[in-house]
């Protein structure tokens, strides 16, 4: 199956910072967006340039790594991959997704009041999609806009699953999203999205992507922690109350909801930073007492990469290249 592969950059809203996204999305056979089965959604972090590195350079490149991803997932899913919107100097800052920020992007607190992570997520999907869209009817193909309009067979399709992926510093846009799953799920009456119900005038965007906070949070099958860390203390979600309401949400929803901690020894072994390792463990011991009462569908998996070689910066970008997320 043909992709469209590119570079966007959308605000959240108008006149808002710019979120840089590379993307690796499936076509139909008339080059229209194809439905996806999932949505796979990578959160890069800090900026490092300038390291000699080759392979550093390389995986510091979000078109590169939209490929990457899209190719380790099974079937036909998309892949994006976000950069913050705002740096101060190296340091991603994701102010706009959680306000909890401090100047150099170490969260505070995660706190899901109105849901900013679910509701940005939405929005620059939303955003993306409308772009290539109008690229596509400016371009050749002038009639896979009439290819996308709602049909018999697109309204037996469920909305494609979000897998979200946090790399590095772009893990606390992961804990926002599931402290905001968690809040979320506590208050909704119906955490699942019911297509048929739908606005025909957004159809087609909630089969490609998830239009709505609701949306975002409601489709969510996966978390990926991949080689997490801040200086400071949030890294991962140890918050008690939020995992507890992770687990009452799989406990009373049919599909499955998965965790997956991927670490390296420069994360998980850094004698400087020794709170990293202690939060994963905790996060990882919260989700297993919770998994208990949810009758297989809350999965848990964690592996470490590299383990025995020492820690480096080369072996932290590395891990994109060689994790395991199918």
């Amino acid at each position: 199956m043909e992709r469209w592969t590119g570079v966007l950059h959308v605000p959240l809203s108008q006149g808002g910072p710019l979120f840089r996204v590379a993307a690796s999305l499936i076509l139909t056979p008339s080059k229209a967006l194809a439905v996806p089965r999932a949505n796979s959604i990578l959160f890069t972090g800090d900026r490092v340039r300038d390291t000699g590195e080759p392979t550093i350079e390389r995986l510091s490149d979000a078109t590169y790594l939209a490929g990457l991803l899209a190719g380790k997932l099974a079937g036909e899913a998309n892949a994006w991959v976000v950069d913050a919107a705002s740096f101060a100097g190296q340091f991603a800052v994701y102010r706009e997704l959680v306000p909890s920020v401090d100047a150099v992007g170490d969260p505070e607190r995660y706190d899901p009041t109105d849901l900013p992570a679910a509701t940005g997520v939405a929005n620059i999907l939303s955003h993306c999609v409308g772009e290539i869209q109008n690229m596509i009817r400016r371009g050749s193909l002038k009639d896979s806009e009439n290819n996308q309009e709602p049909s018999a067979s697109l309204l037996s399709h469920s909305p494609p699953k979000t897998i979200i992926l946090g790399f590095s510093k772009g893990g606390v846009v992961v804990n926002q999203l599931v402290t905001e799953l968690s809040c979320w799920a506590s208050k909704s009456t119906n955490g699942l999205v019911d297509v048929s119900q739908r606005n025909p005038a957004l159809l087609i965007l909630n089969l490609l992507v998830p239009a709505t906070a609701s949306d975002v949070l409601s489709t969510i099958s996966e978390f990926h922690y991949l080689d997490v860390g801040l200086n400071c203390a949030g890294a991962y979600i140890t918050n008690l109350a939020v995992i507890k309401g992770i687990g009452n949400y799989v406990s009373q929803i049919t599909d499955n909801l998965r965790f997956a901690l991927h670490g390296t020894p420069r994360q998980w072994s850094d004698p400087n930073r020794p709170w990293i390792l202690t939060e994963k463990d905790t996060m990882l011991q919260l989700l297993q007492d919770e998994a208990k009462n949810c009758e297989g569908r809350l999965l848990l998996s964690e592996k470490k990469y590299f383990d025995g070689r020492p820690l480096s910066l080369l072996m932290h970008f590395e891990i994109l290249e060689v994790m395991d997320v199918a």
